[in-house]
């Protein structure tokens, strides 16, 4: 489905949000761990949506 009003964040985007370093979120990605990303060309791209809803799976109790 496609979230025409979800905005797409950069791997900087996505670390600063979190506040963790630009190599966590590459960490957390080739361990499978980390918010779903998307390539777009070249570039790796996040959801917004996908980012909150990753955070929210990891914060609930």
């Amino acid at each position: 489905m496609c979230h025409r009003l979800d905005p797409l964040w950069t791997v900087k985007d996505v670390a600063a949000y979190l506040s963790v370093p630009v190599q966590t979120i590459y960490d957390w990605r080739w361990k499978h761990e980390g918010p779903p990303a998307y390539r777009i060309g070249r570039h790796l791209r996040f959801r917004e949506s996908d980012v909150f809803a990753w955070l929210d799976s990891k914060t609930a109790a």
